[in-house]
């Protein structure tokens, strides 16, 4: 079962969600330090993360898959949320210097249709970075969060997606090392510090920086977007 944007938005709204929101987003932040005059585009339930280029990127899109629901974003300023099919990204080609998945690959009806449009969308020297549950975490296994619905991956299986969907994986990491209960929420840059140390591979989601293959076949045509960009519901972030 896929969580939709309003249990995602809900889930962000609680002090256990708002310091999974925190530590992810200085997590991205230092993989993306320097955005200044980036155009970004997050795919999925983007909306806590996205803040984490505030006065930097020079454009920034949050895109719901259209099975998920719709948000409107920011709460407090002109509307830069859209909905849309995956397989039809209503975006000219080669328009974003960076694109951040997180709830959006988990959820995914069509993975490899879905890559490849973001290949389509991405500019030639791009990077992508995608935020996905891990399937050996605890996180993955219990529906207390976004994390905990529709299907985690390994590494492994990452990885292969990855380069089936031409992009090339670089750099990897993990994240959320604390249970994903309301007793360790507070807690929770203590948990990355040791758990990063002693049990590396039981983060509850990957970090997983790629770029844009060049050097393959071009990927056969895409379907014209077939949705227009929708009115977004106000979620909040």
């Amino acid at each position: 079962m896929t969580a939709d944007a309003h249990a995602a938005s809900d889930f962000y709204r609680t002090s256990r969600g708002a310091v999974t929101a925190r530590l992810l987003r200085e997590r991205i932040a230092m993989l993306w330090p320097d955005m200044d005059g980036c155009s970004v585009l997050g795919i999925g339930y983007t909306a806590p993360y996205l803040r984490a280029w505030d006065g930097s990127a020079y454009r920034r899109i949050a895109l719901t898959p259209a099975q998920i629901g719709a948000i409107r974003w920011p709460p407090d300023a002109p509307n830069l949320s859209c909905t849309a099919e995956e397989d039809a990204l209503p975006f000219p080609d080669l328009v974003f210097d960076r694109i951040l998945i997180v709830h959006g690959l988990e959820g995914s009806e069509h993975l490899r249709v879905l890559l490849r449009q973001l290949w389509r969308v991405l500019a030639p020297e791009g990077r992508i970075l995608l935020v996905v549950p891990n399937r050996a975490s605890l996180w993955a296994q219990v529906q207390v969060s976004p994390f905990g619905h529709g299907r985690p991956f390994s590494r492994m299986e990452l990885d292969l997606l990855l380069k089936d969907g031409l992009f090339e994986p670089g750099r990897w990491s993990r994240a959320l090392y604390a249970p994903p209960v309301k007793a360790v929420s507070r807690s929770g840059i203590g948990w990355e510090k040791v758990g990063s140390r002693l049990f590396p591979g039981v983060g509850g989601v990957h970090l997983v920086e790629a770029v844009k293959s060049l050097y393959t076949a071009a990927p056969p045509p895409l379907p014209v977007a077939k949705v227009a960009l929708k009115p977004a519901q106000d979620l909040g972030s």
